[in-house]
């Protein structure tokens, strides 16, 4: 737990944290989003629909028409990049028929500092008939090419397999030195996706990682940073950054969801008189009625109109 004056571009304190570290909010994010205020968060990882058609339970993921999704995309970053400081960075998903469109909107309106490929294992089962996906794209973006931006390249390494494992001498170097044993990771990121079995495992058709969030936030955020997931799903995003002392903001659509998150950071076990207890099941069909709530702690003040 850590304690934080959250002080905003104006100056202003707005709250006297003592170790909460969460607020998660159920409802449109486009809506909600409108109410956090120009320039108040450091980082964001947004992993919205990719209008491929994937069943959410009680909203499934799919628009009239690609053009329609694009422009909702658009609406959606703009609002991001409005929130995000001038200093922070943000991380989006989408499908990979859709993300060239969105890039090239990045590069007209923003900033792209990388383009990252999570590539991930099918576990056998693969087309006959093309070639399967086995990657997504991520897009790394920031307000403008002048800006800085964090980027804690010593709490990412990983092991150099070549020359370090090999015991191969660089004689570029004055005296000659060993390879180095460690290195920055290169934008091709290998995780597993997230399976049944694991622990980690919630009940969420897309679910992302915790290896691959990790390095997200490790990346480009500090301890006490906040963080906005703005399509929060399963809540990775949110638990990952209160594991690493980040304050974290979650907004989520579906209620069943919600209740993961619930759940997950540990805010309540009981909602509405049911118990939040974490029963895997490989593919969720629950259909509730839509509801408006909000589960806050400590970091409601960032948002004036909720």
């Amino acid at each position: 737990m850590i304690e934080k004056d959250i002080i905003l571009e104006n100056k202003n304190i707005i709250e006297q944290n003592t170790g909460a570290k969460t607020c998660i909010l159920l409802g449109d994010s486009l809506k909600i989003m409108k109410g956090i205020r120009d320039n108040s968060v450091d980082l964001i990882f947004a992993d919205p629909p990719y209008n491929i058609g994937k069943d959410f339970g009680n909203n499934k993921d799919k628009w009239s028409n690609p053009v329609d999704y694009i422009e909702w995309c658009k609406q959606w970053i703009n609002e991001c990049m409005r929130i995000l400081k001038d200093d922070g960075t943000m991380y989006f998903m989408t499908a990979t028929q859709f993300m060239p469109y969105l890039d090239v909107f990045a590069i007209e309106n923003y900033n792209v500092l990388s383009r990252i490929i999570w590539s991930y294992d099918s576990s056998g089962v693969q087309s006959k008939k093309i070639f399967g996906s086995l990657y997504e794209p991520i897009l790394m973006i920031n307000k403008n090419s002048k800006n800085p931006y964090t980027f804690n390249s010593n709490d990412i390494l990983i092991e150099a397999k070549t020359g370090a494992k090999r015991g191969l001498i660089d004689y570029r170097k004055n005296p000659p030195q060993p390879y180095n044993t460690k290195k920055v990771p290169g934008n091709v990121w290998e995780f597993p996706r997230v399976r049944f079995k694991m622990e980690e495992y919630e009940n969420h058709p897309t679910q992302k990682p915790e290896k691959l969030l990790e390095r997200i936030i490790k990346t480009s955020s500090n301890e006490g940073d906040i963080v906005l997931d703005p399509f929060a799903g399963s809540f990775t995003t949110i638990a990952v950054a209160n594991k690493l002392n980040r304050y974290g903001i979650g907004i989520e659509l579906n209620p069943e969801y919600y209740k993961i998150g619930l759940r997950r950071l540990n805010i309540t076990s009981e909602f509405n008189g049911e118990n939040l207890e974490k029963i895997k099941q490989k593919k969720t069909n629950n259909r509730s009625k839509r509801s408006y709530l909000i589960d806050c702690q400590g970091i409601l003040p960032l948002c004036e109109n909720l």
